[in-house]
């Protein structure tokens, strides 16, 4: 019989069936709305906080308005050490690469194999283990924006040390900031506008990325300004380049106006964009989860006001190896945290780790050590200790108050800033604990450098493309570099057959690669044949072409300078194939030369690059 539309029943087992899967039903979704708010809640308690280290290139201690500098403004910048930790006394290496290398590995740069900025001696030592290695292997997304400095071709490239994203150049330095030829994971590509702008939006895509996919994301920024060449947008210049400063040098008669002016200019653009950045945290939600870190590589790149300290980019003096480190984590660090105690580049590694309780497992025994006491508020019974200063056989020391120069003379620092009176005599204690400290130094971690006999790698199995440039090549013959500064260099006056450029070389993988040659040649010149040849056990490869198309731009680069520049200017160079060349594994010289020259000179010569021809 059919039951009426509307009608209840009366049957009680009906009635009590009802019941219960109403109850039921109720329990398990109450058990699986408990269950969500406990996952939510055991993600937020145990989930790791992000990263973001900004490292600046050749901005002083005084380029911030946060150390005392009327001239400019850094407000963003300035927020980072009201919102979390100041140092008073961190320490960085002399120049670029060294800094990079300690901040990469928690070790002194000299253990890592570091001890040029350029032609391989930027290389970090394949047996070392990166903090980008440590966060990867710690489920973070990893990746870097700007200048990498610590080895171009793979596995020294970014990608083979940890960070699975990178986009910027590998170079020391660079000649154009607009709109350059950058790579992206080792394939080049057009920059978009000014290259520190470009670069940052390139980190926020990343941070919004990993948030999206629910990762934690440790995001480097090695910002390449204010190294020179001295090139900023409009709308910073035009607020300097009129101004008359209040502050000035030690020296005074030293300064070059246009390039102070310019350097203070790109540091408000690197304010700007640290602003925009801390905005996206923000805006992602994510702010009270990060870890935002910012310090500088070495000292001011030109004579400029510095707090009166002794030294500039490249001295082992104050005012060379100083360096703001402000520390901001609204979850873990008390707002307006000072600290007194010294720290250099080499605590990084550690203190990251440590704060993100990831373990620290380096394949070698790191230098630095673990600032989190100092940025949690627990430093009781903290030791006192020696850090050391060192490029190029200039070693000095520091220890809380007084540094030993890199020619044995004694100073107190917090009364005599600017080195200037030698109290060696007062304190001859401390002035021989300090020299014990260097001599141990250069018989212990300057010595393990040794001779640089590693070639450069090309055709690793790991990469599909190997970047070969200009600055890596040694010169046979008449050609001539665009500048005695090789990071952006290309090579000109190839006038001879004889001429000829050399690369000492290891082929990681046997295989057929596509070779690339990025040049200029003008339409009288064309007709050059050109060979890039690998010699490898008595065996001999070859693949050559015809210079057919003429590609003759102008030099480029000063349109864009506000201050005269020592390095070189750059071109639009374009590529043409020479061929498939089948390289196989092991050591060897690869060489590039022309064979025919109908013309004033074969070419103008920038990069080669290798890609792997699939099977």
């Amino acid at each position: 019989m059919k039951k009426k539309k509307g009608s209840k029943t009366n049957n009680p087992f009906c009635t009590l069936v009802l019941a219960l899967d109403y109850c039921l039903f109720n329990m398990i979704l109450m058990r699986r709305i408990v269950s969500f708010f406990l996952l939510i809640f055991s993600w937020s308690l145990f989930a790791k906080p992000n990263i973001v280290v900004f490292l600046t290139d050749d901005q002083g201690w005084g380029d911030l308005s946060l150390n005392g500098n009327v001239d400019l403004s850094t407000p963003n910048i300035d927020s980072l050490a009201e919102d979390g930790a100041s140092f008073d006394s961190f320490y960085v290496c002399p120049v670029c690469s060294p800094t990079r290398a300690e901040f990469l590995t928690g070790r002194y740069h000299p253990r890592s194999g570091v001890y040029s900025t350029s032609a391989g001696g930027e290389r970090l030592d394949l047996d070392e283990t990166t903090i980008a290695d440590l966060f990867q292997a710690a489920g973070y997304r990893t990746g870097a924006f700007g200048k990498w400095h610590n080895g171009m071709q793979f596995p020294y490239h970014p990608n083979g040390r940890g960070f699975e994203e990178y986009y910027g150049f590998c170079s020391g330095h660079w000649g154009d900031y607009f709109s350059p030829p950058l790579e992206r994971n080792g394939k080049l590509v057009q920059g978009k506008g000014f290259c520190i702008d470009d670069f940052t939006n390139e980190a926020m895509a990343f941070m919004e990325k990993s948030v999206k996919a629910q990762k934690p994301f440790f995001a480097y920024l090695p910002y390449n300004t204010p190294h020179s060449p001295m090139q900023v947008p409009d709308r910073f210049w035009n607020k300097f380049k009129d101004k008359e400063l209040k502050l000035h040098h030690r020296d005074p008669h030293k300064e070059k106006r246009l390039h102070q002016l310019c350097a203070l200019a790109m540091c408000e653009n690197i304010d700007w964009n640290v602003g925009r950045l801390l905005a996206k945290l923000d805006k992602l939600k994510v702010t009270d989860d990060t870890i935002v870190l910012f310090f500088h590589d070495n000292g001011p790149n030109g004579s400029r006001w510095n707090g009166d300290m002794r030294g500039r980019k490249g001295s082992t003096d104050e005012g060379g190896v100083r360096s703001p480190l402000l520390v901001r984590w609204p979850k873990g660090i008390k707002p307006g945290t000072k600290v007194p105690q010294i720290a250099a580049a080499i605590d990084l590694l550690p203190t990251l780790a440590d704060l993100c309780d990831i373990p620290a497992k380096t394949a070698k025994k790191v230098d630095g050590i673990s600032l989190k006491p100092l940025l949690t508020g627990r430093q009781e019974g903290w030791s006192e200790r020696i850090l050391i200063s060192h490029w190029k056989g200039r070693t000095s020391a520091r220890n809380q108050r007084f540094r030993l120069d890199n020619k044995g003379k004694l100073y107190d620092i917090p009364e005599d800033p600017g080195q200037r009176i030698d109290v060696g005599r007062k304190h001859p204690k401390v002035n021989a604990e300090l020299l014990a400290a260097v001599k141990k130094f250069d018989n212990e971690v300057a010595s393990e450098l040794g001779t640089d006999d590693r070639p450069f790698v090309i055709a690793h199995p790991g990469a599909k493309r190997t970047q070969i440039p200009a600055r890596d090549a040694t010169v046979h013959g008449g050609l001539k570099r665009s500048n005695k500064f090789p990071n952006c260099s290309f090579f000109t006056n190839w006038t001879k057959t004889e001429d000829k450029l050399t690369w000492e070389v290891e082929v990681g993988a046997s295989g057929k690669y596509l070779v690339e040659m990025w040049y200029t040649c003008p339409k009288k010149d064309l007709g050059s044949v050109v060979q890039l040849s690998f010699t490898n056990k008595g065996s001999f490869v070859s693949v050559g072409n015809l210079v057919q198309q003429a590609n003759d731009p102008p030099l480029r680069g000063m349109e864009n300078d506000r201050s005269p520049r020592t390095e070189s200017y750059v071109k639009a160079f374009k590529p043409m194939k020479l061929g498939v060349i089948e390289l196989k594994k092991g050591k060897g010289m690869l060489t590039l030369q022309a064979l025919k020259i109908p013309g004033s000179q074969a070419l103008e010569f920038r990069l080669l690059m290798l890609t792997i021809v699939d099977n």
